[in-house]
């Protein structure tokens, strides 16, 4: 089994990256989750070093390994409890945690079916599925900071105070949660707490 990989990218996709390894080029996909942190973690020479999954997809005329990246053990453990979901493979969770896996584990753990939803090839009864399966297991994964850099930071900060003040205002978390992330997919040129609860508050009027 090839747990780790390191290699210098050669070429970069949506949902994965080519690696020359001592003259040889592998493919390792990756999800866009992992993806949004991978420029802080290339080496000045243009290397880096990846966490993989392995396994074999076999299709009924071949078989052939794939490998899917990550930076850390975390992400990996969440990816393997997120394809235990009936219907979920390896590829589609790829596809699917294009999130920062601390929100879809926050989302996971609320109920969020929105959310869920709005996570590529997830309709709402794979949504309630991926509920039923994993609600109160991922709550260690909410707790990941892959959030730290990029426009996910400043967004996740955002929604935060922007909460804090509709929980003030005797909302329940999982609906103030519902409508700051639909406000947040509406407009998500939103900069500030106050902008976000503007556009809360624009849907609501309008309702």
């Amino acid at each position: 089994m090839i747990c780790r990989v390191s290699g210098k990218i050669v070429e970069k996709k949506e949902y994965s990256v080519v690696l020359d390894i001592n003259g040889i080029c592998y493919e390792v996909l990756i999800p866009g989750a992992v993806m949004q942190c991978l420029e802080n973690n290339i080496q000045p020479d243009g290397s880096i070093s990846l966490i993989t999954y392995h396994y074999l997809q076999v299709e009924p005329s071949k078989g052939f390994q794939v490998l899917i990246g990550f930076l850390n053990e975390i992400e990996k453990e969440f990816f393997e409890k997120f394809i235990t979901v009936s219907g979920i493979g390896p590829k589609a969770a790829v596809r699917a945690l294009k999130m920062p896996i601390s929100m879809i584990a926050r989302a996971i753990d609320m109920s969020d079916i929105p959310f869920l939803k709005s996570l590529p090839g997830i309709g709402e009864q794979r949504a309630r599925e991926i509920i039923a399966k994993l609600q109160g297991k991922v709550g260690k994964f909410g707790l990941l900071q892959d959030t730290g850099t990029g426009a996910f930071a400043g967004k996740l900060g955002i929604k935060d105070e922007a909460m804090g003040v509709l929980l003030q205002l005797e909302y329940k978390k999982f609906e103030a949660n519902n409508m700051l992330d639909e406000a947040l997919k509406r407009n998500p040129e939103i900069k500030t707490a106050e902008e976000l609860l503007n556009e809360v508050y624009k849907q609501k009027i309008k309702k």
